[in-house]
């Protein structure tokens, strides 16, 4: 007997590429189990797959930082609960010292649908119940024909897991000026947010403040760096400059809205703007603003 759920649960999360760098990411998941019925003449319970499969996925994958700790261009150490990273990439290096719980340590060389799939797989059949004898995962991006960026943030002020210093997502944008729909402004976003770390000018710190492992090679010439005490622990991060876009305040999506229309409107001052932002897949903020008279 097989039991499908499609569209199950979404991940947003951030994984470290040695071409890309750092990298937001949104996935949906369908799942499909194998095995026998129960006393009730069930596989499982659609709530209980609901609750118990994403429960799981959220609690090893969702908002966290996927490191492929095969790859030979990642080194990290962990001492009790604190995980020291450093990473090359082609956009330069990447370092950071956070709480284990900001890092999924994904055995591969590269971070891919097949690696992860592995990976939540073998987190599932822990959990679940004997008579599910099979799971198999489908991980998918969603299908999008207009613009989008991939940007990790991590939110000090959040009380749930966004306080983490690098998650992320894949979002699509849509611009609208004087009421029209403004492909060139989409594109505009899309690019400049192309692979970008997203963070507050509240959370820059000298990196020679940060206290990063003894391999690591950031600079305050070369990057910023990134510091703050949340619920969850102490969060440190070194980015390379060209990866980074600094946000005058906090970088929720509300925010992140009225940030890039505020911008097109100092860029076009005679126009008016609504900017649709989304955080992810099927949620996001909406702001406008007005021209100047």
């Amino acid at each position: 007997m097989q039991l499908f759920v499609k569209d199950l649960t979404v991940i947003d999360f951030s994984y470290l590429c040695p071409l890309r760098g750092m990298v937001g990411e949104s996935w949906i998941v369908d799942v499909l189990l194998d095995g026998g019925l129960d006393e009730q003449n069930m596989l499982l319970d659609f709530s209980k797959v609901k609750k118990t499969i994403k429960n799981t996925i959220d609690d090893v994958a969702d908002h966290r930082l996927l490191i492929p700790t095969a790859c030979n261009h990642v080194r990290w150490q962990q001492q009790g609960e604190r995980v020291w990273m450093d990473f090359e990439s082609d956009k330069g290096s990447i370092h950071l010292a956070c709480p284990s719980q900001a890092f999924a340590l994904i055995p591969t060389e590269v971070i891919d649908f097949e690696s992860v799939n592995t990976f939540l797989q073998k987190a599932l059949k822990e959990a679940l119940p004997d008579n599910v004898q099979g799971v198999s995962l489908t991980l998918r991006n969603e299908v999008l024909d207009t613009p989008y960026y991939h940007y990790s943030h991590g939110l000090r002020k959040h009380d749930g897991n966004c306080q983490r210093i690098a998650h992320g997502h894949r979002s699509p944008v849509t611009v609208f000026e004087n009421g029209v729909a403004a492909p060139k402004w989409d594109e505009y976003w899309a690019k400049r947010w192309h692979d970008i770390y997203l963070a507050s000018t509240e959370d820059v710190v000298a990196v020679d403040s940060l206290s990063l492992s003894a391999q690591a090679t950031a600079t305050d010439s070369s990057h910023y760096g990134f510091h703050y005490q949340a619920p969850q622990g102490d969060f440190q991060l070194a980015m390379p400059k060209d990866c980074c876009d600094i946000i005058p305040h906090d970088t929720t999506v509300e925010l992140l809205a009225e940030f890039m229309a505020t911008s097109l409107l100092e860029m076009t001052p005679t126009s008016d703007f609504k900017v649709i932002a989304f955080e992810g897949i099927g949620k996001g903020a909406i702001s406008s603003k007005q021209a100047v008279s």
